[in-house]
C-alpha cells in the first residue's frame, strides 16, 4: 500500500511559478509510475502529468506541455511538479497518485488507473 502526501501549493500571481511535491511511502514505491491530476471547482478531475518509476518516461496533458514539468527523486521517494507561467485557469486542487498495481509505467491518463491518492494541495492563481 502506497501513501502519498502533497505539498507546495499556495497563492501565486499569473505568470508566476510553483513547485509541488508528493512524498510517497510504501514498499517498493520508487518503482511505481506516479501521476499528477487536478480538479477545479465544478469540474471533473483531469490528468496533468505522469512519470515512470525510473523517471525516464513522462507523459503530459497536451495543453500543459512546455509549462509544467514532472520529475522524481527516488532517493527521497518524492515526485515533483514544476509549474511555470501559471494562469488563473490552473487554479485547482492538485493530487498525486500511484499507478494501480504498482505498474512502473502507464500511458493512461485516466484517474481510474491510479490509486493511493493524497489529500491534495490547493493552487490558486490570481489575475
Amino acid at each position: 500500500q502506497v501513501h502519498t502526501v502533497e505539498s507546495g501549493g499556495g497563492l501565486v500571481q499569473a505568470g508566476g511559478s510553483l513547485r509541488l511535491s508528493c512524498a510517497a511511502s510504501g514498499r517498493a514505491v520508487s518503482t511505481y509510475a506516479m501521476g499528477w491530476f487536478r480538479q477545479a471547482p465544478g469540474k471533473e478531475r483531469e490528468f496533468v502529468a505522469a512519470i515512470s518509476g525510473s523517471g525516464g518516461s513522462t507523459n503530459y496533458a497536451d495543453s500543459l506541455k512546455g509549462r509544467f514539468t514532472i520529475s522524481r527523486l527516488n532517493a527521497k521517494n518524492t515526485v515533483y511538479l514544476q509549474m511555470n507561467s501559471l494562469k488563473p485557469e490552473d487554479t485547482a486542487v492538485y493530487y498525486c497518485a500511484a499507478a494501480r498495481y504498482g505498474s512502473s509505467w502507464s500511458n493512461s491518463r485516466n484517474g481510474k488507473d491510479f490509486d493511493s491518492w493524497g489529500q491534495g494541495t490547493q493552487v490558486t492563481v490570481s489575475s
